[in-house]
């Protein structure tokens, strides 16, 4: 029998507790409750809810470009009208209304120190666990750039800044996570390099790359499909990637059919963009319809489409809470 393993995407929503009395003590105990909500969910490959980069100043967000790039050396946060201008006038990020900084010089890790998140998490986890960098293109992409003048040297740039962070982690998991490019497939090959450059210097037993089409209150960001990627999905130097796709349309998972078969697939069965929660029932289904597409065993995670950032701790408890036994009923282990 195949083993289809379970996982979540990333990130959890920020306890009420967090935000109103923050502390370091406090996010580090919000973590273990994150971990154990998912381990008495028997979720097989848990994350740190990405709590690491909670900040107290902008609790509603989860820091997913923020986190990694305002902390660096070469950048300046102090946004003019000139700025926020030119960088509206830019193709790439239409869906923000600024950058996250602009890059006014050589790129350095600054306070950036990703070792010490990772340890804090491991030190919580209480088993393995994924942990989560956003990829270097997404990051490059909301920068306003006044000192590269390539994109490609600055994606570059952050690509190896990474990939000197995620040397060592102590982490059962590396996850690099991009939401830019299924939006954007003609910069494919560029994504696709700056990510195995990161990936190629993780030392973690396993590697996925997570891509969604973005998730703001409901909606999708990215205008896309899988089949215009699958080229890019085969180049990944990963184990497994993390795919949205209890919301995409039939089309996109035969796209899938296409993908390295040295590559594990990772089904998204949860849908994040709604409140509704998911049946075991309802999950066995929809694995059932992905193992018919794709072929027996082809398949070896199920997750969420992406993270839990933006819904309630209630529904995102009881969607984590469906997935173990959706598999168990569709492997007939009920």
């Amino acid at each position: 029998m195949a083993v289809i393993l379970t996982t979540t995407v990333g990130s959890y929503p920020i306890p009420d507790w967090l935000a109103a009395l923050p502390s370091e003590q406090a996010r580090l105990d919000a973590t273990r409750v994150v971990f154990d909500i998912q381990r008495q969910a028997r979720i097989d490959l848990p994350t740190d809810g990405e709590l690491y980069r909670f900040d107290v100043n902008h609790p509603d967000t989860n820091g997913m470009i923020d986190y990694f790039v305002q902390p660096l050396n070469g950048v300046s946060t102090k946004l003019g009208r000139t700025d926020c201008d030119r960088f509206a006038r830019l193709p790439q990020m239409r869906f923000r209304s600024k950058p996250a900084a602009v890059v006014t010089g050589p790129l350095g890790e600054g306070g950036l120190n990703l070792m010490a998140d990772c340890q804090a998490a491991a030190n919580c986890a209480n088993g393995p666990f994924k942990f989560t960098v956003t990829s270097p293109y997404m990051l490059s992409r909301s920068l306003l750039d006044r000192h590269y003048t390539d994109c490609e040297h600055l994606t570059m740039a952050v690509a190896n800044l990474l990939a000197c962070q995620v040397r060592g982690l102590p982490c059962d998991c590396l996850q690099v996570d991009e939401a830019n490019i299924p939006g954007n497939p003609g910069d494919a090959h560029l994504a696709a390099h700056a990510i195995n450059t990161v990936l190629d210097a993780a030392t973690s037993r396993l590697k996925a790359v997570h891509l969604c089409f973005g998730n703001y209150g409901g909606q999708t960001i990215q205008k896309g499909t899988w089949t215009q990627l699958t080229d890019f999905l085969s180049s990944l130097h990963c184990d497994h990637v993390v795919l949205e796709m209890a919301r995409r349309p039939l089309t996109d998972l035969e796209a899938l059919k296409d993908v390295n078969p040295a590559i594990q697939l990772g089904i998204g069965v949860v849908d994040v963009k709604d409140n509704h929660i998911e049946t075991p029932d309802e999950i066995a289904k929809r694995i059932e319809t992905a193992e018919k597409l794709l072929g027996h065993g082809r398949i070896g995670f199920i997750h969420p489409d992406c993270g839990f950032w933006m819904l309630k701790r209630s529904v995102a408890d009881r969607k984590i809470a469906a997935l173990a036994p959706g598999r168990d009923l569709y492997l007939g282990l009920n």
